[in-house]
Formats: C-alpha cells, sequence, structure tokens
C-alpha cells in the first residue's frame, strides 16, 4: 500500500466509523472520536482484507472493498459500545 492509499484509507475511515455507527442499532454509549478512531482502523484493516482476496482493483467504485471496511467498523462499533455498557 502506498502512502497516499494510506492517507485516503484514513479519510475514508472516518466517514466510514460513522456509517458503521449508523448500521448498528439502538444508542451507542461511545464518544465520537472513538467511533472515528473504529472507522480507520476498519478502512485500513478492510483494504488488506480486501487486497487478500483480490477485490481492491476493480474498474470504478470498489463495492465490496466498501461493505467489508463498514462491517468490520459496525462489528468494531458494536463491540465498543457492548464493551462500554458493561462499565
Amino acid at each position: 500500500m502506498e502512502i497516499t492509499g494510506i492517507f485516503t484509507a484514513i479519510i475514508i475511515g472516518l466517514i466510514i466509523g460513522a456509517l458503521g455507527r449508523l448500521a448498528v442499532p439502538g444508542k451507542q454509549n461511545i464518544p465520537i472520536w472513538l467511533t472515528l478512531v473504529i472507522g480507520v482502523v476498519a478502512a485500513l484493516i478492510g483494504t488488506f482484507i480486501a487486497a487478500a482476496i483480490g477485490v481492491d482493483d476493480t474498474p470504478g467504485i470498489d463495492w465490496i472493498e466498501l461493505i467489508l471496511q463498514i462491517g468490520l467498523a459496525a462489528l468494531g462499533v458494536a463491540i465498543a459500545a457492548g464493551a462500554r455498557a458493561r462499565r
């Protein structure tokens, strides 16, 4: 992954985090900064997974990669919200 790909993943990750939070039903009692961090991490992991399965370089919009990233962000938000709810 090139440096521009990392910066793009970070910017997209901020959006992915918000979409992941919207994908999880109910109220999440986590701060917005944690949602954004989860989104960035999910975007980077989703990009690596997409590269591993060979769907990272498709013509047009990489829908499979975006779905992977949003799914990972939703999973991360759900885990973080569940962990904070137990405290």
